[in-house]
């Protein structure tokens, strides 16, 4: 069973461990550090742990920690809306565990007073773009060139979920 937790238990190692992967990196902005140092995992849990970084969660499959997810709260005339951001270390892709932990994330968000959820995805990152679908996301629009990764221009796909 899959469980979204703090990080007041999560290990600086275990985090450092799943995030220095160049296979995360290369889906996820630029402010993800790569190589990820331990103390870029540090840093990253102390943030979470006082509420610098608001929102965020450690993904839990059965008392393990195996990932990242959260939500940023827009604000304004897009106080309604935030933009929800995941990964799980490698070992864990393929398992289903990313399609529960954005439907736990977007479920937050909903009982938060939020009516819309959405991701931005790279356009070449398909899987993620199959568990948003899976979650009951719907694909809004393709902004094309949207984004830099890498030195590379590429186009993003905009998925996005209202609360009925």
């Amino acid at each position: 069973m899959l469980k979204l937790w703090g990080f007041d238990n999560v290990p600086a190692e275990r985090l450092q461990q799943l995030a220095d992967n160049p296979n995360i990196a290369r889906n996820l902005r630029d402010i993800f550090p790569h190589p990820y140092t331990i103390a870029d995992a540090g840093e990253f849990i102390e943030a979470a742990v006082t509420g610098a970084i608001p929102h965020v969660f450690g993904i839990f499959a059965d008392d393990e920690f195996i990932g990242v997810g959260g939500i940023t709260v827009k604000i304004d005339i897009h106080r309604n809306n935030a933009e929800i951001g995941y990964w799980l270390g490698e070992p864990y892709w393929g398992k289903g565990y990313a399609t529960e932990a954005v439907k736990l994330l977007t479920e937050y968000a909903f009982n938060i007073g939020l009516i819309r959820v959405f991701a931005g995805v790279f356009a070449h990152n398909k899987a993620s773009q199959r568990v948003l679908e899976k979650a009951g996301y719907t694909l809004e629009a393709i902004l094309r060139s949207a984004i830099v990764k890498n030195g590379e221009v590429m186009d993003e796909h905009l998925y996005a979920i209202i609360k009925s």
